[in-house]
């Protein structure tokens, strides 16, 4: 009997991309994690390169007039539960007036 390889036992990952204040974010977040089938709910950490500028007229002046930016890793049991993360996070950012970007990286 063959042991298990990594890919056979990978859970699936949903990974979001929302741009919303804080509360929304935190909102979503707990709605995933009371899922049955998530295993887990986070925001990780930014990782995607911003290109600013130098020469721009906004260089160097805050960025915290607009709302924020919050990447989400949601591990699930399953695909049936990844649907189930897609469509509820696609209904949350439309309550709230937030943009949702769904990252698939296959």
């Amino acid at each position: 009997m063959d042991a298990p390889n990594d890919e056979d036992t990978a859970m699936p990952t949903v990974h979001l991309r929302l741009t919303a204040d804080d509360d929304a974010a935190n909102a979503l977040i707990n709605l995933l994690s009371s899922l049955d089938g998530v295993d887990s709910a986070e925001e990780v950490a930014d990782l995607m390169p911003h290109m600013d500028d130098d020469d721009s007229s906004s260089a160097g002046l805050p960025d915290d007039i607009g709302p924020g930016f919050h990447a989400i890793e949601v591990e699930v049991a399953n695909e049936t539960t990844a649907r189930r993360v897609r469509e509820l996070a696609e209904a949350h950012a439309r309550d709230v007036g937030a943009a949702l970007e769904i990252v698939d990286e296959e």
